[in-house]
């Protein structure tokens, strides 16, 4: 198993005009502009926001028989609003 942890902005006004033009060109079978396409990475859009990395916010965490991340809150951006955790199999 594999886990992991990102994190997201809340949608802003950037983010709902770069939605519009991606959900407009993925509707009519277009390749996204180059600008959306970095806007939102190697992620699909998500009505939570955009994907932030926090790799520095993350350690790894073991105890007695247990394992795990813990993350530093003082190390997130301010505008952060969701904190995802995967479990990959």
């Amino acid at each position: 198993m594999n886990s992991y942890i990102v994190a997201f902005r809340p949608p802003d006004e950037t983010f709902k005009k770069m939605k519009t033009v991606s959900d407009a060109c993925i509707k009519a079978g277009v390749d996204l502009p180059t600008e959306v396409s970095r806007f939102f990475g190697d992620s699909e859009s998500d009505p939570k926001g955009v994907e932030i990395d926090i790799k520095d916010a993350i350690e790894e965490w073991t105890g007695d028989m247990s394992q795990g991340f813990q993350v530093d809150l003082g190390k997130l951006p301010k505008d952060v609003k969701y904190i995802r955790f995967y479990n990959q199999w």
